[in-house]
């Protein structure tokens, strides 16, 4: 089976919803604290993930801001996503930052003092 033969709407919909699960997993969160932290119903999230609804843009949007990835993410083929050097790359992206963070902070109140 080719690549093209392969990518239809279902099989974009069965990659998102595996990636949301995944991603949720990851980081422990409830389907309900999902939820909730979206402003979208339980019911909503569960769906998503059973592959019974689709997604929209903006939705995604949500649930990339909530579970703090890239929308990228919710795309990657399943060999990409369970790939464990991917995790391993955001932790240290997130690292980096928080050291640029404090860095950063810790600079600006250096020049409020003098």
């Amino acid at each position: 089976m080719t690549m093209k033969n392969k990518i239809d709407d279902k099989y974009i919909h069965r990659l998102i919803s595996s990636n949301i699960k995944r991603l949720r997993s990851l980081q422990n969160i409830s389907q309900l604290s999902l939820a909730l932290s979206t402003g979208l119903t339980h019911n909503f999230i569960n769906d998503i993930e059973n592959c019974k609804k689709g997604i929209s843009a903006k939705t995604l949007a949500k649930l990339a801001v909530v579970l703090n990835v890239e929308p990228y993410q919710f795309f990657l083929p399943e060999d990409m996503a369970n790939n464990e050097m991917m995790i391993y790359v955001k932790d240290f992206n997130d690292s980096l930052q928080k050291v640029v963070s404090d860095l950063t902070e810790q600079y600006l109140s250096g020049d409020r003092k003098k």
